[in-house]
């Protein structure tokens, strides 16, 4: 809780008219309820008076209009808040008071205000003690666009919001950044790769003032950017290629993969990509690929093992769509409500089970006895024909498949009731419930049909507030590294606020009028003069936005694993490009995966076995996903362990991953490749060989100073290796593409050695 306060205050502070000279907080010239005091209430209050009505002490709940004004059971002459008289408010009285019997928060429950806090909440009730709905259960509003002292700066509609907010808090935007490292930023943001030479000489030569943009094009159509974004939808839609749980045996999810890289690529409208992966069967005469995308809807774990209770796991399943549905596009925590009504926001527990309800008439099992048939132990599943294969479902690589496979979703003949379950377990059926929405972000419509198909409708319905802003800040989470609102996975009440508001709006409903076209969303956001800005800082902007919330500055943070490793591959020509098609195991410590077998080791993943030739170097997207051990380079730089839906990744700092680019295999051998490479540019001397290894893998010439050290290093390295050719050989034989036997081995382990230091630049393992 005491965490969660200091978060939610950091938040706070981060809001216009808080941030003055030296980050001191003072006082706003309006008391906003949302953005002031609910935070506050929210944080010490909610537990014994929130919305869970089970645990309101006498019956007092603060979180709405009702429960703020209401009349003391035990005084009807005295209120909660009376507006504009703080010394006859109950509230305020409480918070103020010494006296322990009486003190809120109580003593026992180690939560306290502020004397800043008090005197906020007294200036609230001062000005009339405004209610408004938490604001993310309010539609957005698109406002007119801020008027800003630097006009000349701004790019597109998003710079007025974010400029308007840098002249409050007295900052100017940074410059915009040089063409190389724009271009590098803008590629890695949509590709997850880095730009090749020749699209960077060509945006190099480009002086016309539309030369980003068409940069920003061209990006966007190439096959990459649809899996790339594909590798972050991945992580939301829990995709594994494992069961999970003590077993953990091969699935075959990987032909849904494919239609989602296919979706990207297409531009296929948000609405439609979204509404097809949760009811695509369920449309009028659903043709194959609408079914293959419900495979969304079924990449959570299942049990294989014997002994389990059906119903137990058949529970597990629905409500793990169900909170996938809550994390995924709503923002909310909802798998809060599935014990108990929610403690913080709007949402019973009888609404939580009213949307369970259109994820339990799947036509799925807890549990299958014969998990020796991969379409029978998965049932409902797909099994395309080849007719299907070459026509509707043309966009599968099924070309190292065995067989083609992925479990969708399936109506049942026959409505299964629905009920609440006492604290969720599922064997204590209670109250019965329909299909329902918590009324507190939309009602669902009388008219509309209960079915999966209804609830898509609902959640694009124009008046839900939350899906357009829960996914165009999880967009703008991509390319600054925080979303407008920093907690992406909880809009509620005990998340954070957003530090733009208006601007957060705006977005929302631009990307709704553009049709939800997503590459529309991306380029508006890429070509702003905000993202373009110079990563550069100042000890100022350190000071009064050291993360970077208010976009003072480029964004700059270390990549993913994904982009760490795809960068290796494709700046040394070793990257297999063939898109989708079944996971991959490239290099691996051996012996992790028979180390953590449960049992004795049943099925087709209890031994790693590394695949050859092109298969090393595919995407690192398409490696396979063990659920109960992922690959440790993806862990070790913190990708998702795809248990559940994750909107956000944790970013660690660790000298486990400093060892990880320093010694991976693949490094050393892209290295190798790319010092081979140069060494057979005859017509080179050393410094421009080294320069256009430099620029292969950073994107940019190296300064003078760069290109003195890489000089250096590479002559210390050749007259230690003279004295030891074995270690030499050793190196440049890391890997199993091909060495040239021609060069040299000493002077290639000595530029290899260089181009591994390249690859370990800040420079280059951030964006």
């Amino acid at each position: 809780m005491i965490g969660l306060s200091v978060a939610i205050l950091a938040s706070v502070l981060l809001l216009p008219g808080f941030l003055k000279k030296g980050s001191h907080p003072d006082f706003p010239d309006v008391v906003d309820y949302n953005f002031h005091i609910k935070p506050i209430i929210s944080d010490r209050c909610f537990k014994c008076h929130g919305p869970d009505k089970a645990k309101q002490s006498s019956e007092l709940g603060l979180h709405d209009e009702a429960g703020l004004y209401k009349v003391l059971k035990d005084d009807p002459t005295r209120h909660v808040v009376v507006p504009g008289k703080p010394a006859e408010s109950e509230l305020y009285r409480r918070i103020m008071t010494t006296d322990t019997a009486d003190v809120m928060p109580p003593p026992e429950s180690n939560l306290s205000l502020t004397e800043y806090e008090k005197a906020l909440i007294k200036k609230w009730i001062e000005q009339g003690a405004n209610y408004k709905q938490h604001w993310a259960f309010t539609p957005p509003v698109k406002l007119d666009l801020p008027k800003v002292g630097n006009e000349g700066w701004v790019k597109n509609e998003i710079d007025y919001f974010i400029l308007e907010r840098l002249e409050n808090e007295g900052l100017k935007p940074n410059k915009e950044t040089e063409k190389e490292r724009l271009l590098r930023r803008a590629s890695y943001d949509l590709t997850g790769l880095p730009p090749s030479p020749a699209l960077l000489d060509r945006f190099l030569s480009d002086q016309s003032a539309d030369a980003f943009e068409k940069m920003v094009d061209t990006l966007l159509a190439l096959p990459s950017y649809g899996e790339h974004q594909t590798a972050h939808w991945l992580d939301l839609a829990r995709y594994a290629d494992s069961h999970g749980y003590q077993d953990d045996s091969y699935r075959s999810q990987w032909p849904w993969r494919d239609w989602v890289i296919y979706a990207f690529n297409k531009n296929m409208p948000y609405d439609q990509f979204v509404t097809w992966q949760l009811a695509g069967d369920l449309l009028p005469e659903a043709n194959k690929e609408q079914i293959l995308a419900t495979g969304f809807c079924r990449n959570h774990k299942i049990t294989q093992e014997g002994g389990v209770i059906e119903n137990e796991y058949r529970t597990e399943y629905i409500a793990d769509k169900t909170n996938l549905f809550g994390s995924a596009f709503l923002g909310l925590t909802f798998e809060c409500a599935k014990c108990h009504d929610h403690k913080y926001d709007p949402i019973s527990q009888a609404e939580y089970f009213g949307v369970y309800a259109f994820f339990n008439q799947n036509n799925e099992k807890g549990f299958y006895n014969d998990v020796s048939n991969l379409s029978i132990a998965e049932q409902p599943t797909l099994v395309p024909t080849k007719e299907e294969l070459d026509g509707i479902l043309s966009f599968i690589n099924d070309s190292e498949a065995d067989t083609v496979v992925s479990q969708v979703m399936q109506e049942s003949d026959s409505l299964h009731k629905t009920f609440t379950l006492i604290r969720g377990q599922y064997d204590r059926p209670d109250k019965e419930v329909g299909f329902t929405t918590p009324k507190a972000v939309l009602p669902y419509p009388l008219s509309s049909p209960k079915n999966r198909l209804g609830l898509s409708n609902w959640l694009f319905d124009e008046k839900n507030p939350l899906t357009a802003r829960v996914t165009v800040n999880r967009i703008w989470q991509q390319f600054f590294g925080t979303g407008i609102v920093k907690s992406a996975e909880n809009f509620g009440s005990q998340g954070e606020l957003p530090t733009h508001p208006e601007l957060l709006d705006w977005l929302a409903i631009d990307f709704r009028e553009s049709g939800w076209d997503l590459k529309y969303l991306l380029k508006k956001i890429v070509t702003s003069a905000a993202y373009r800005q110079s990563a550069e800082t100042s000890e100022k902007k350190l000071e009064i936005d050291p993360e970077n919330r208010l976009v003072s500055r480029g964004p700059r943070f270390r990549m993913t694993p994904e982009m760490l490793r795809d960068t290796w591959l494709v700046t040394s020509g070793l990257l297999n490009p063939a898109i989708g098609g079944p996971s991959v195991r490239p290099y691996q410590p051996s012996g992790l995966w028979e180390e953590t077998n449960a049992g004795d080791g049943r099925g087709t993943l209890t031994k790693y076995v590394q695949d050859k030739e092109g298969k090393l170097y595919r995407r690192t997207m398409y490696t396979i996903f063990k659920r109960t051990l992922p690959h440790p380079f993806l862990t070790t730089f913190d990708a998702s362990y795809r248990d559940v839906c994750a909107v956000k990744r944790q970013r660690t700092n660790t000298p486990l991953q400093a060892l990880n680019l320093m010694n991976d295999p693949l490094m050393l051998e892209a290295s190798r490749t790319i010092a081979q490479q140069i060494l057979k540019q005859n017509d080179l001397s050393l410094p421009q060989k080294l320069e256009a290894a430099f620029r292969k893998v950073a994107a940019r010439k190296p300064s003078k100073q760069e290109l003195q050290v890489l000089e250096k290093h590479v002559a210390e390295r050749q007259q230690q290796l003279g004295n030891q050719p074995d270690r030499a050989k050793q190196l440049i034989k890391i890997g199993e593409s091909p060495v040239d036997e021609k060069i040299d081995p000493i002077v290639s382990a000595a530029i290899m050695e260089a181009v591994a230091l390249v690859y370990n630049m800040d420079d280059v393992v951030c964006k």
